[in-house]
Formats: structure tokens, C-alpha cells, sequence
């Protein structure tokens, strides 16, 4: 299969050359891989979020300091894909994403035969800068660079791997930390991370190349995009995935714990977050298929806003049957809103950016869910309950779509490249 892969068509990840698209079986074996190895992946945040009350209890520290692991996980993720989407380029995806895998089972184990301080250091270290971060948004570039007609379809699929995970895994590790407690949960995912990520990452050949995308024929002269600087453009797309991933991080990184507050069963509220995730797995297709149609940027302004509703519906009950449905609701809407970031930079961008802006993208909004993970947990140890944390989750929504409508109004006022005037 290794060698089937690298037999793809060169082109340009963003149009067609010369009418011939890059797109070929090869393309979807590439998109299939890769989420086999997200699903993997994607587990290792959410054994801080299943273990937030017995790691909380068993090592006796604050809430928000254990939620402050999840948190940096996201935010090292963000800052790892900066640096590894740059290494990706020159040693190949194949040994990035490896060394990724690796850097996780270490960064689990370590955290499982240390204090909350060594939890801490790990996570933000080793399962996020140098572990995930060598996989999520590098691969996410990989992807994008298979297709050039069905990006956002593709990119849709592969980041349902977190959707899989998180309907798989949270009832296993809740059920594993059970029986034989989070250390040896952690202990055993690495062992498990360290064998079968590699093995997939295997299967990956190398991309179509990439040629001068958009812009190329204006080479040397300064542009707009949308009418601004592009690098304006660039800090107002991050600071919309800033303000949409805290609300997002609320309910993925504390419904277990906060059913477990409200009376409803530990058992129940991870069957609840593997009912939100595989809500979002079930819709993410729709929104890809979407984002091939509309764009990227009106596919955000679109999830965002679905996502504002449900999260404010969080505030509106505590019971159990009540909770599942908005569970399921919250995951319809949020779960094509990172792939429609990417769309909206490759679509505004040259192809040949992409490998640094598409991180950068990232890494802000991943801050925006390390910030929300945390700020979530330090608002519940400061009142008790979780009300305000949901509240503020929908005042950062409303910036959001703020943002990205504002964005979305110059897009529809003109083309998206123009040479700058003198």
C-alpha cells in the first residue's frame, strides 16, 4: 500500500493544473490512513478529561489544574504543529508523525508516575508540543494537498478521527480507570499509541507537489486579501478560532465531571461525551460537503452559530435525558468548524503558505481551547458550579461571529487576491 500511495498525479493542492485534478484512489487511501491514526491520537487528551475527578482526588490539587492539563495539551498541540508542519517538509510525514506517537506514550507515562506539577509539564511537553503536534496539523496540510476539488469533504473526514476517538475511548478509559486506576490506564494507551500509530503512519507516501497557488502571476507585487493585508486577514481568522474554541472546549473538556456534580452517574456522562462526539462524527460530512459549496468562511459563520445556541442551552437544564439531547444537539454544530478554518486559508492563501499558516491558524485555536479548559475549571473551583463557565463559553461565541461575519461581509463585497495599489 506504501507504494501505492506515493503514485498520486502532481499538481497544485488548490487548482487543478491545466484542468487535470490532483485528486485519485490514491488520494482517499492517503485521507483513510490518516484517519485510522487521528482516532488513535485523539485519545490521549481525553484521559485527562475522563480521570479530571479521580486525578483531582488522588493527588489531591485543584480542579483547574488538572483541567489546566487538558488545556496545555491543546495549546502545545497548537505550538508543536508550528514547528513540526516545518519539519514535515523536510524529513517527510512518515517520520513526523512516528516521532509524534512516541512523544506521547513517553509524555503518558511519565505523567502516570508523577505529581500534578509532572502531569502538568508532560502534557503540555510531550503528549502536546512534540506528540500531537507532530500529528494534527501536519497531517491536516498533508491532506489538503491530495485534494484540490473535494478538500473540504476530505478534510472533513479525517478530523472525524477525533469524533471516533471520543466515541470510543471515553467509555473505555472510564471503564479501565475503574477497575485498575488512571495510571495504568495511561501506562497501557502508550504502549498501545507507541505501536499502532507508527505502524499506519507507515502507509503514508508523499504528497502531490506543490506549486505557486494563488498569486503566483502577481509574483513580487504586495496583495490584499479581501481587501486588507494578508497577514491582517490571517491575526482576524485566528482571533475568531481563539473566541469559538473556549466555548468549545467547555463541554468536551467537562460534561463528565459536571454530570458527575449534578448526580448523573460518571458512567453516564462519558456515555454522554461519546454521544456528543459521535453526533459531531455523524454531521462532520454534511459540513465538509457544505464548505465544497459555500466556502470556508460562510461554513464557519454557519457552525458557530449553531454552536452558540446549544452551548447556551447547557444553562437551561440539569436533567439527565434533557442533557444527552443537547449533548447530541452541541455536536451537530461544532463539528465542521476547525476544517472550515482550513478551507477558508487555503481558499484565501497561496498553496504554498499553507504549511505555515494553516499552523499558525491552529495554534491560536488551540489556545482558545487550552484557555477555555482551564478558565472552565478555575470558574468552577471559584463558585462551585458550572453556570458561568457556560455563560461565558456563549459572550466569546457571540465575538466569534462577530468576527467571522464581518469577514464574510468583504468576501461577498469582492475577489479574494488584488494587487494592492501603488
Amino acid at each position: 500500500m506504501a507504494d501505492f500511495v506515493e503514485t498520486a498525479s502532481t499538481g497544485i493542492a488548490g487548482a487543478p493544473a491545466g484542468g487535470r485534478s490532483v485528486e485519485s484512489r490514491a488520494s482517499w487511501v492517503a485521507a483513510a490512513i490518516v484517519l485510522v491514526l487521528l482516532s488513535v491520537s485523539y485519545g490521549s487528551p481525553l484521559l485527562v478529561v475522563v480521570g479530571l475527578k479521580p486525578i483531582t482526588e488522588e493527588l489531591g490539587t485543584a480542579r483547574q489544574l488538572i483541567a489546566l492539563a487538558g488545556a496545555l495539551t491543546w495549546l502545545g498541540t497548537g505550538a508543536g504543529g508550528i514547528l513540526m508542519g516545518w519539519i514535515a517538509e523536510r524529513v517527510g510525514i512518515r517520520a513526523t508523525v512516528s516521532f509524534g506517537a512516541a512523544m506521547i506514550a513517553v509524555g503518558l507515562v511519565v505523567s502516570a508516575l508523577g505529581n500534578v506539577w509532572v502531569v502538568l509539564a508532560a502534557h503540555a511537553l510531550l503528549v502536546g508540543l512534540l506528540g500531537n503536534g507532530a500529528l494534527y496539523p501536519p497531517l491536516l496540510v498533508y491532506v489538503s494537498r491530495w485534494f484540490d476539488r473535494r478538500r473540504g469533504t476530505a478534510l472533513a473526514l479525517i478530523s472525524s478521527g477525533q469524533y471516533i476517538a471520543g466515541m470510543v475511548w471515553p467509555t473505555v478509559f472510564e471503564r479501565a480507570m475503574a477497575t485498575h486506576g488512571w495510571r495504568m490506564t495511561m501506562i497501557v494507551f502508550a504502549g498501545f499509541m507507541v505501536v499502532a500509530v507508527p505502524f499506519a503512519a507507515f502507509f503514508l507516501g508523499r504528497a502531490p507537489e506543490v506549486s505557486g497557488g494563488i498569486g503566483a502571476d502577481a509574483a513580487g507585487a504586495r496583495l490584499t486579501v479581501l481587501g486588507l493585508r494578508p497577514n491582517l486577514v490571517l491575526a482576524l481568522i485566528a482571533a475568531a478560532g481563539f473566541c469559538c474554541c473556549i466555548p468549545m472546549s467547555i463541554p468536551q473538556g467537562h460534561l463528565v465531571a459536571f454530570c458527575s456534580d449534578i448526580g448523573i452517574p460518571a458512567a453516564q456522562g462519558a456515555a454522554m461525551l461519546s454521544v456528543l462526539q459521535a453526533s459531531a462524527f455523524a454531521s462532520r460530512m454534511f459540513w465538509g460537503w457544505l464548505a465544497d459549496r459555500i466556502g470556508g468562511l460562510k461554513t464557519v459563520l454557519a457552525g458557530s452559530a449553531c454552536q452558540a445556541v446549544a452551548i447556551a442551552a447547557f444553562l437551561t437544564t440539569q436533567d439527565e435525558a434533557a442533557l444527552f439531547a443537547i449533548s447530541a444537539a452541541y455536536g451537530l454544530g461544532f463539528s465542521g468548524i476547525i476544517p472550515a478554518y482550513v478551507i477558508a486559508i487555503r481558499e484565501l492563501f497561496p498553496s504554498r503558505e499553507a504549511s505555515w499558516r494553516v499552523p499558525s491558524v491552529l495554534f491560536v485555536s488551540m489556545g482558545g481551547m487550552a484557555f477555555g479548559g482551564w478558565f472552565a475549571g478555575a470558574l468552577y473551583d471559584h463558585f462551585g458550579f458550572y453556570a458561568p463557565a457556560f455563560a461565558i463559553g456563549v459572550l466569546f461565541n457571540i465575538a466569534n461571529l462577530a468576527l467571522v461575519g464581518f469577514l464574510v461581509a468583504r468576501e461577498r463585497a469582492g475577489a479574494v487576491w488584488r494587487p494592492a495599489a501603488a
